[in-house]
């Protein structure tokens, strides 16, 4: 059976944020931490060894499998920031278009630095992505 190795830990949040190595990817998390912690109304929890996670939901897919995952995150990683949201939400796109620079993946958003995006958006896309997937798996609100 599949293990889902990105699980919520008690690992500390500070202490990640402090190993950060770029002083300028560390001033970067610290100013995510706040901004996602006062959008989401969450507590920052480490989900696996390198992700801040932000509230959290269960999903199962069609094919059954199943699992928690944190509503929205990001985790500081030695190449760019990665941004967690939710994926599949039309929402989504249009917002990303206000942005400002970054790049997307399957299920990331990746940004270089704080400065690059708009602050007012991220809260948008951040806020959007609870909503999404509280509509889209109601059943495990947390």
């Amino acid at each position: 059976m599949y293990e889902l190795k990105t699980k919520e830990n008690d690992s500390s949040v500070l202490e990640f944020i402090e190993s950060v190595d770029s002083p300028k990817k560390k001033e970067d998390a610290y100013k995510l931490l706040d901004i996602f912690t006062e959008t989401t109304g969450y507590p920052a929890k480490m989900w696996g060894a390198s992700i801040i996670g932000f509230g959290s939901y269960h999903y199962k897919y069609a094919t059954g499998h199943e699992g928690n995952a944190p509503l929205v995150g990001f985790s500081p990683r030695k190449a760019k920031i990665s941004l967690y949201f939710a994926t599949g939400d039309t929402e989504r796109e249009k917002l990303l278009n206000e942005f400002g620079k970054h790049t997307t993946g399957k299920a990331c958003v990746y940004i270089n630095k704080v400065a690059d995006i708009d602050v007012e958006v991220l809260k948008s896309l951040i806020k959007q992505s609870i909503k999404f997937l509280r509509e889209t798996y109601p059943e495990s609100n947390s």
